[in-house]
Order: C-alpha cells, then sequence, then structure tokens
C-alpha cells in the first residue's frame, strides 16, 4: 500500500538513520569538542549552573551558548513546520534535514579552536532533529535523548505484563529498539572520533542523507 511521506517518517527503518545520528552527535560534541552535550542539555545546564556557582565566566558561556542554540534550532523546526506543511510541493522534514546536514557539514571543517561554534551549531542541528522527528509509528519519542523512551518502553512493557495485550509488547520492543540504535550511534561517534577526528560528524550527513532519500519512497 502506497505511504504518504509524513509516514513514512514515521517508520523505523527510516528513523534508523536519524537515530545512529542523534547517538553520533553526541559523543563528537562531548568527545571531540571539549565536553559538551549536543543533544543531552539537561547535562549543559548542571555544568551552567555549577560554573555560575563557582564564579566562572568562561564556563558559563561554553555551556550556555548550546543551550541556546538549541532553544534557536527548536524554533527553526517548528517554523519549518507552521510554513511548510500543507506544502505539497517540498516536504518541510527533508527541508530540515537538509538544514541540519549544511549545518554538520559545517562544523566538519572548524578547528578545535572554534569548539564554542561547532558545539552551537552542533546543538541547534539536535534540535532540529529532535523537533521534527518526534513521532514513531504514530507514538512520540526523541531521536536524540534516551529517557523519554525509556519510560515509555518500561511503561508499555508493565501494560503488557499486567494486560497480555500484544500490541504493548510491540510498542516497548519498538522504543528498547531505539535506545539501542542511539547506543550503537554513541559508539560509532566515539570510534570515528579516535580515528576521524573532527571529521567523523561527516558520517552523520551520510546518515542523514539515507533518510531523506528514503522518504522519496512510498513503501518503507
Amino acid at each position: 500500500m502506497k505511504k504518504t511521506k509524513n509516514e513514512i517518517s514515521q517508520s523505523l527503518p527510516m528513523l534508523i538513520f536519524i537515530i545512529l545520528s542523534g547517538g553520533l552527535q553526541d559523543a563528537y560534541s562531548y568527545f571531540c569538542r571539549d565536553g559538551v552535550f549536543a543533544n543531552a542539555q539537561t547535562g549543559n545546564i548542571v555544568f551552567l549552573s555549577v560554573n555560575i556557582v563557582n564564579g566562572d565566566a568562561g564556563g558559563v558561556v561554553k555551556y550556555l551558548v548550546p543551550v541556546t542554540f538549541f532553544a534557536l534550532g527548536a524554533i527553526i523546526a517548528k517554523t519549518l513546520f507552521f510554513v511548510l506543511k500543507k506544502n505539497e510541493v517540498v516536504f518541510w522534514k527533508q527541508i530540515a534535514l537538509i538544514t541540519e546536514s549544511v549545518v554538520l557539514l559545517a562544523v566538519a571543517f572548524m578547528p578545535q579552536s572554534m569548539n564554542l561554534y561547532a558545539n552551537a551549531l552542533t546543538s541547534f542541528a539536535c534540535a532540529v532533529q529532535v523537533l521534527t522527528f518526534d513521532q514513531i509509528y504514530g507514538n512520540d519519542f526523541a531521536s536524540t535523548m534516551c529517557i523519554g523512551n525509556m519510560r515509555s518502553g518500561t511503561e508499555s512493557f508493565c501494560e503488557f505484563v499486567r494486560t497480555g495485550n500484544k500490541a504493548a509488547l510491540h510498542k516497548a520492543a519498538t522504543y528498547f529498539s531505539v535506545i539501542l540504535v542511539f547506543a550503537v550511534g554513541a559508539g560509532i561517534g566515539s570510534a570515528a572520533v579516535a580515528t576521524l577526528g573532527d571529521r567523523s560528524i561527516l558520517i552523520c550527513c551520510a546518515s542523514l542523507a539515507v533518510s531523506f532519500f528514503m522518504m522519496f519512497r512510498e513503501k518503507v
């Protein structure tokens, strides 16, 4: 049966490459770009608060900038949705993927002396991704972090144990699969940083390109 681009964009086969990118981006920003989280803004806010208390102005800037750019990325993603959601020629999620890929491409060629800007742009890209791809088979999920997926997966599994509902088991398996793929992406990111250094973020661009072209298919 023919599927819409929006239905395809919520399928696990297409989202695997998005989720891999999410895990890789966090590993990249932390291990390659001076210990800053691209996705886990909770961690950045903790470090931001600590540096405020300690009076470390440099540390405040280091963590405030990615938090701010994450918020900006979220605004851009929602703007793309509002402006293009009814456009039958251009699918807004594909535009978001192009935006994210271009930003990450720029990050790949930033030297270590520009880590502040690299982390800002990576956080921006992560926000665009998480706001754009926020559903899997009609269920809310996150492609760049795990805590919500862990909660939803565990909740669904408990429902299966209590009621025997196989749909709940399938839902739990989907969430746990997302977590596993994210972890694999983080592992790939760590290994890639060790061998490719700053350029390792280009793997994300390749992964996102796969998802971009998969959305042209009628079946996934």
